[in-house]
């Protein structure tokens, strides 16, 4: 990164969780105002430190435009926390309509926009970031996520386009290893960088030099238990506050069901009224509806413990 860039690089985003925010709907497959009300309120209640709404597990890309903005608005009217929006299009003149549409809804209250990288070139990428710059002048969150975006881009190159790209604040680390990922993009440019995938990987994120997790988890009050331990110095209390929690992020992340089983989960917590999904997402496999129960009943005596 050149001095110059460093010299303008925007704020980085807060460090701490921000937590990713599923859309809840009915039955009938409408969204549901009144579960999403009771989410994003409880995100605030357990001290996330912002909120990112549309994004992959936000099933943003099963929403129109109006119900886009609709969920953006209803986030915005029910929770003080910053907001950073998730961006659905991997080319650039739909995912400016995309920002756009955002600002229109929450104004100011918007941080940042999550944009995924869209190219394994950095060239491309750098253009396809700065051009959604100069038109919407928003802070980007880029986000480095594969599984969905379905293009891979290597670290250097990342880096590479973090380092011409000085309105970046923040990075979303999900290209496994992570770790590996996040100490390399910390030691070359001042940016905030968070883990994601549902928390799996959190405590080695954290001690790679991560600012945090940008990431959904039917327990968020656990990630932040965590990484206020761990910004505040103490790793040991780190460690305790998330370990009891890991064989359910570890059941809640598996492939092909992670979003239906968090929606379950988030039901089963009285968060949500439905667990519906919209297609293509899979719903709920009744085949483990005992062992979410168990998995709940074991959190709630280690509380009692």
């Amino acid at each position: 990164m050149t001095e110059n860039t460093a010299a303008h690089r925007v704020e980085p985003l807060a460090r701490g969780v921000w937590g990713v925010v599923a859309t809840p709907f009915t039955d009938a497959g409408e969204i549901d105002d009144a579960s999403l009300v009771r989410l994003v309120q409880f995100y605030e209640s357990v001290g996330a430190a912002g909120l990112t709404v549309l994004g992959v597990f936000g099933e943003a890309a099963a929403l129109t435009a109006s119900e886009r903005m609709q969920v953006l608005g209803v986030v915005a009217e029910n929770s003080s926390l910053p907001i950073v929006a998730g961006v659905t299009s991997l080319a650039t003149a739909p995912a400016i309509a995309e920002i756009e549409n955002a600002q229109a809804t929450v104004g100011d209250r918007l941080r940042a926009v999550m944009v995924q990288a869209n190219s394994g070139s950095p060239a491309v990428v750098i253009d396809h970031l700065r051009r959604i710059n100069e038109a919407t002048g928003a802070d980007v969150v880029l986000q480095d996520y594969p599984k969905s975006s379905g293009i891979s881009i290597s670290t250097d190159n990342l880096i590479a386009v973090v380092e011409a790209s000085p309105f970046v604040s923040a990075v979303k680390a999900e290209a496994p290893p992570t770790a590996v990922a996040i100490a390399r993009i910390t030691a070359r440019v001042g940016v905030s960088v968070f883990g994601g995938l549902g928390g799996q990987g959190l405590l080695d994120e954290l001690a790679a030099g991560s600012a945090g997790a940008m990431t959904g988890f039917s327990v968020p009050e656990a990630l932040v238990s965590c990484v206020t331990a761990w910004l505040a110095g103490d790793a040991e209390a780190a460690r305790a506050e998330l370990v009891p929690y890991l064989p359910l992020i570890n059941f809640e992340q598996q492939p092909g069901i992670a979003l239906a089983l968090r929606k379950e989960l988030f039901r089963r917590r009285g968060l949500f009224a439905s667990a519906a999904v919209r297609a293509p997402a899979a719903g709920f496999p009744a085949e483990l509806d005992a062992i979410a129960a168990d998995h709940l009943a074991e959190l709630d005596a280690q509380e009692v413990r």
